[in-house]
């Protein structure tokens, strides 16, 4: 079984110390915990950390400009955003941070050693939380449709994709199948559905093709040229 770096990010130090002792009973989990008061980024890139359980409570902004530097930065590094007031207007922001999940603190132990399990192998729980409620749904479609109906894009959502999802749809753009991205990524060719599902979702598109035209109007990605 392959080890799992897993990044515990959080001020409090009895947080960190209850979460290591859960975490604890799992072999494959190495477990590093840090103050997001530090440098964060050197961090990860030093242990080479998998996942990163980040607590956004004090204060969320500064929580969700960690998870949106790490998934920019460090695309193989999955986010999870630990919340003590899980609500709509988080679960939205944290969307459009990149991160994979959004999760209440008040998890239980196996359920947060299955949600990191699946982050690890390149799942997004986060659209299941999206998708079991339609009005943030039908949110995340329609702020991306508008941005797209007036050609801009905001800086603070660059796009309704992470930075993996943009790199396989880069790939697909420039002609690619799902195999050859996987080879190219070194990720499985499952992985790779299962972010080419994300994204046309994400973009309320009707097939890659259609998710390629919408990403080069919006320059999110771009064609070589032949």
């Amino acid at each position: 079984m392959s080890e799992v770096n897993i990044g515990i990010i959080d001020r409090s130090e009895l947080f960190k110390a209850g979460l290591r002792q859960k975490l604890s009973t799992q072999p494959d989990f190495k477990l590093m915990d840090f103050n997001p008061d530090n440098e964060l980024l050197q961090f990860i890139d030093a242990n080479s950390i998998d996942v990163v359980l980040l607590d956004i409570d004090s204060p969320i902004s500064k929580g969700l400009e960690l998870s949106r530097a790490i998934t920019k930065y460090y695309p193989n590094t999955r986010v999870i955003i630990l919340s003590s007031y899980f609500s709509d207007e988080e679960l939205f922001e944290t969307l459009k941070t990149g991160a994979v999940a959004y999760i209440d603190k008040r998890i239980s132990t196996e359920d947060l050693v299955r949600v990191i399990r699946r982050a690890s192998r390149g799942e997004y729980p986060i659209n299941e939380s999206v998708n079991a409620n339609p009005a943030i749904a039908d949110r995340v479609i329609k702020q991306f449709q508008e941005i797209a109906s007036m050609g801009l894009v905001k800086e603070n959502v660059a796009a309704p994709l992470t930075n993996r999802e943009l790199q396989i749809l880069s790939c697909i753009a420039n002609g690619s199948a799902n195999k050859q991205v996987a080879h190219k990524l070194g990720i499985s060719e499952q992985t790779i559905k299962n972010h080419v599902s994300a994204i046309l979702r994400k973009m309320n598109a009707n097939d890659r093709a259609h998710a390629v035209a919408l990403a080069i109007r919006n320059q999110w990605i771009a064609v070589d040229e032949q």
